[in-house]
C-alpha cells in the first residue's frame, strides 16, 4: 500500500482534476506498481473513447478493447467488481480470445481492471496494466478502488461538460431552477452527499436517458423517481 502522504496527494489531485484539466492517469502511477494507466468509457450513455492513457501501448490496447468489443475494461463493468489477470500471454488464459489474438506481443501482460460507476450509472474503466507478468497487491487493489471511486464522478462531469444535456424551452424558467434546486436537496439529504455530488447525479441519470435535468429533478421531487439506487453497494 502506498505511503498515507502518496495516498492523500493522489486523492487530491483527481478531486481536482476536473477543475484543474490535470491528467486521471498519473496519479494511480504515483502509489500503484504499475506500468502504465488508462482511463476509458464504455457503452451506449457516454461512448467508447479513451480518457487518458499514460502510455501509447496501453493506449493501443484499450482501442482493441474498442473494436473487439471485449476485454478487461468490458469485463469489470460487467461484473461490477474489478478484473485481474497475470500473464495475458499464459497458454492458461482463455479469456477474451479476439483480443489476446490481436495483440502484440511485446505489448500488455499484466491486467488490473476496475470498473468507473456512479451507483448503477455504468460510466467506464480504469486499467492498470503491466509489460511484464503480474498484478497488483490486495493492499493496492484497495487504494485502487478507491481512487476509481473519485475518478468516476471526475469522468462523469467531463463528459457533461463536453456534450449537450438534453433540454427544452422550460429548462431556463425560475420554476426550473426552483424544481432542480429542491430535487438536489432531497437528494444529498437522501444519500449525505455534498450538494455538487448531488446535483451530479442528476444530470448523469438525465444524462444516461436521454431526459432533461428538469424532467428528472420534477420526477424526484414528486417521489416518482428514486435515486437512491443510484448509490446501493
Amino acid at each position: 500500500m502506498a505511503s498515507s502522504l502518496a495516498f492523500e496527494q493522489a486523492v487530491a489531485e483527481l478531486t481536482d482534476a476536473h477543475e484543474r484539466k490535470t491528467s486521471l492517469c498519473a496519479p494511480f502511477l504515483s502509489v500503484i506498481s504499475a506500468d502504465c494507466a488508462v482511463v476509458s468509457t464504455f457503452g451506449s450513455a457516454f461512448g467508447a473513447e479513451t480518457v487518458c492513457a499514460s502510455d501509447p501501448r496501453a493506449a493501443r490496447f484499450d482501442e482493441m478493447q474498442f473494436d473487439l468489443g471485449e476485454g478487461p475494461g468490458w469485463a469489470s463493468l460487467s461484473v461490477r467488481a474489478p478484473v485481474s489477470v497475470h500473464d495475458l500471454q499464459s497458454p492458461a488464459v482463455a479469456l477474451w480470445p479476439a483480443l489476446l489474438k490481436a495483440m502484440d506481443i511485446d505489448g500488455v501482460r499484466g491486467v488490473s481492471a476496475f470498473p468507473l460507476m456512479l451507483g448503477t450509472l455504468m460510466i467506464g474503466a480504469v486499467g492498470l496494466y503491466t509489460w511484464n507478468p503480474g498484478t497488483l497487491t490486495e493492499p493496492e487493489k484497495v487504494d485502487a478502488g478507491m481512487l476509481a471511486s473519485i475518478v468516476a464522478r471526475q469522468v462523469l462531469r467531463r463528459a457533461l461538460t463536453s456534450r449537450t444535456v438534453k433540454t427544452d424551452s422550460r429548462d431556463n424558467e425560475s420554476y426550473s431552477r426552483r424544481v432542480v434546486h429542491q430535487a438536489t436537496g432531497m437528494v444529498l439529504a437522501q444519500l449525505n452527499l455534498s450538494a455538487a455530488d448531488a446535483l451530479l447525479i442528476i444530470h448523469g441519470h438525465a444524462f444516461s436517458n436521454g431526459r432533461t435535468v428538469r424532467e428528472v429533478a420534477a420526477d424526484v421531487v414528486a417521489r416518482r423517481l428514486d435515486l437512491s439506487w443510484m448509490l446501493d453497494s
